[in-house]
């Protein structure tokens, strides 16, 4: 299933949110792909999106849910990347 949470995150004027699958990352990289989300937006086990975009995703069949249940079922899918794992490289 494809989620998203709340855009929360500011950064380059803009506000975000992530967009992230509790399946595998080749839904999530098909989703995307369809949505027009450019492959720059990809962060190791989500993407970037725009606040601006939320309802299109939404549309697309993205399910809203809390930033701590995305985490939850990010986890739980095996496919979180853990900010050792980010600093590792």
């Amino acid at each position: 299933m494809i989620l998203i949470d709340p855009p929360l995150w500011p950064n380059h004027g803009r506000i975000w949110g992530h967009l992230v699958s509790d399946e595998s990352l080749e839904e999530l990289h098909a989703f995307a792909a369809r949505a027009g989300i450019p492959p720059r937006a990809f962060d190791r086990d989500h993407y970037d999106y725009p606040e601006e975009r939320r309802a299109q995703l939404v549309g697309l069949g993205a399910v809203e849910v809390s930033t701590r249940d995305l985490v939850r079922r990010l986890r739980a899918s095996g496919l979180r990347v853990t900010a050792a794992q980010r600093r590792a490289g």
